[in-house]
């Protein structure tokens, strides 16, 4: 008889914090009108991330615009050394969607670069500030509950 194939892990649940949620959200209306970005630090247990939010580091939009984002490079390593001096990784990255609703575009998923991050989009479409967060994984796209406290 073959072996069973080995689950897949159980999808976390983001875990931010009040003053955490706040901080992506002001940083997200401060980028328009262009997209906005950061970094999310946290612990990996298995290489996987837990869904607790150590950080969240703010991070210039390279691409300066309103359909695309890059994470700026200096301020990627800064949240990478920032990370690794608090024991923890790089476990996800949030940008806002200006014009659409907060559910990853095919752009995001080709350019979705760690299966194990989480994926936060913020959706400024309607004033009120959406926040969901996902896992893309071999283009499947698998949305995580949001927890704020």
């Amino acid at each position: 008889m073959p072996a069973a194939a080995a689950p897949a892990p159980a999808a976390p649940v983001l875990r931010l914090s009040l003053e955490q949620y706040r901080v992506i959200v002001a940083h997200c209306l401060d980028g328009l009108p262009d997209e906005a970005c950061g970094m999310l630090t946290g612990p990996m247990v298995g290489g996987e991330p837990t869904g607790e939010v150590g950080g969240v580091h703010p991070c210039r939009n390279a691409d300066a615009s309103a359909r695309n984002y890059t994470v700026e490079p200096r301020d990627l390593l800064r949240a990478m050394r920032t990370a690794d001096a608090a024991g923890h990784e790089i476990v996800g990255v949030w940008h806002s969607h200006t014009h659409t609703a907060a559910y990853p575009s095919p752009t995001d998923v080709r350019q979705a670069v760690d299966p194990a991050w989480i994926y936060v989009l913020v959706s400024l479409r309607h004033g009120e500030p959406a926040l969901r967060a996902y896992r893309i994984r071999d283009e499947v796209i698998t949305e995580l509950g949001v927890a704020v406290a």
